[in-house]
């Protein structure tokens, strides 16, 4: 069997992934194996069309194409992100269709269902069939279990290649949505007189967008935004800021918090200057491949110079989306979880999906209105799983076996009180003393019956006081 690789590491022969492929190549030497590094040459790849034309010719050639690559920020680099954009604009697709194709990630599994869901889509799209994915732990190649499960996960891989197995189809095409937005006259619903933040400044609101060249629509909803409020607001176009490059995993960042393109580029200062400065974000992008674009998914990667704590806590944060965003819940999952792990406050998410425009305009003003109004009030709401569940992901590792690499993250968790482990409260360790007791017959007998009345008594208090 013919197995193309695609290493989706930016670090080339040096990925943590490629060693589970390495692993693979080695037990099952029956199989032929090829490895193209398309993040590591992406530069390459987007000006030289012979280069991008050989690994079509590899992909035609291929039984079985394998996606192996890091997890970064939710989903995959933002160097694959790009690739898997150069595929679709050279209408190379067809390359693809027929083919067989899987995933093996590694990360600490932090949201990595977001990214084994995108490829899936992905692959679908391109009409491919779809095996399913290996998420493994970084560190699972090292365990003998960790490798068993590989293994297995290998075998039922080939044996259905081999097999021609049919593959079941989990996403429906996306479907383009058809509307011109033509927004209404613009109207300053949002009034920030007299609005300050201590010390004394003015609220500030920015927007940062990417797709402005090509959707009109986002263009037309950006200009709408800004003319929600009474004042001027900054637009940052990410297509005229100077990113030289993606994310390259290097973790120099885990040390201080210094990215190692720190004065090489534009992307430190702009997200430290600006966007940690704002009082309410606008994200706004166009649907690209089933997420944004792959320079929004580089503006993420690059911001892990800030590392695993919150960077935009307390501030509302809303998306603006040009194109079929309600068809893809996964993408919707990753702006929630994205804001809430930064300590942001979701102000909701607007596309251009509605029956006509007036709708669009009345959602862009209302975002304006509540971004004002809770930022005054400092609303934010409650978090949830994806934001609880995420912290204490980050939270216990970097407490354990990350602290040696990000450095910096241990020290503002120490000084943040970011490491809430519950053993810590020493109400509830000693409260817990007194399980064993419960359990005694005579004690369970009359506990048991009044458990709900006593659970509910605090809560009513409070509201007997209110």
């Amino acid at each position: 069997m013919n197995i193309l690789v695609l290493n989706g590491s930016p670090k080339g022969e040096l990925s943590v992934t490629l060693q589970y492929v390495a692993y693979l190549q080695k037990t099952f030497a029956r199989h032929t194996f090829k490895i193209e590094h398309i993040a590591q040459r992406i530069k390459r790849l987007e000006r030289d069309k012979a280069a991008f034309d050989a690994i079509l010719a590899d992909v035609r050639a291929a039984d079985l194409v394998l996606w192996a690559t890091p997890v970064y920020y939710f989903l995959v680099p933002g160097q694959v992100k790009r690739f898997i954009e150069l595929v679709n604009e050279r209408g190379a697709t067809e390359a693809f269709a027929g083919r067989y194709a899987a995933v093996i990630t590694t990360s600490i599994h932090f949201f990595d269902h977001i990214a084994h869901n995108y490829l899936a889509g992905i692959c679908e799209d391109w009409g491919m069939h779809f095996y399913g994915g290996h998420s493994a732990e970084m560190k699972d190649l090292l365990d003998e279990a960790g490798r068993a499960q590989l293994l297995r996960f290998a075998e039922g891989l080939f044996a259905a290649v081999e097999q021609a197995a049919v593959t079941p189809a989990n996403y429906a095409p996306v479907i383009p949505h058809e509307l011109a937005y033509v927004p209404g006259p613009a109207r300053a619903t949002a009034n920030l007189p007299g609005l300050t933040l201590s010390p004394g400044r003015e609220l500030r609101p920015l927007i940062i967008a990417d797709g402005l060249d090509r959707s009109p629509n986002l263009a037309r909803m950006v200009a709408r935004l800004a003319a929600s409020f009474d004042r001027p607001v900054e637009v940052v176009d990410l297509a005229a800021v100077d990113i030289k490059a993606g994310c390259l995993g290097c973790l120099k960042c885990g040390l201080d918090n210094e990215c190692q393109f720190e004065g090489k580029d534009d992307f430190t200062t702009l997200f430290r200057d600006r966007v940690m400065t704002a009082d309410i974000l606008f994200f706004a992008g166009d649907i690209r491949d089933r997420y944004l674009s792959a320079r929004w998914k580089t503006f993420f990667d690059r911001s892990f110079f800030r590392g695993h704590a919150p960077s935009l806590t307390g501030k509302q944060l809303a998306w603006i989306v040009a194109g079929s965003f309600q068809q893809l819940p996964n993408l919707r999952q990753f702006m929630e979880a994205y804001t809430e792990m930064h300590g942001a406050n979701m102000l909701g998410i607007v596309s251009d999906e509605y029956a006509n425009s007036a709708q669009i305009d009345a959602l862009l003003d209302d975002l304006a209105i509540r971004g004002v109004t809770w930022t005054a009030s400092s609303y934010q709401k409650p978090v949830s799983f994806l934001g609880v569940g995420g912290h204490k992901l980050f939270r216990d590792r970097i407490w354990s076996d990350l602290r040696f690499v990000f450095q910096a993250d241990h020290r503002r968790y120490v000084a943040n009180g970011s490491y809430d482990f519950p053993q810590s409260q020493i109400g509830l360790r000693v409260t817990n003393l007194f399980v064993p007791v419960i359990r005694l017959p005579s004690i369970r007998k009359q506990f048991v019956p009044r458990i709900t009345e006593a659970s509910v008594q605090p809560f009513k208090r409070v509201v007997e006081a209110a």
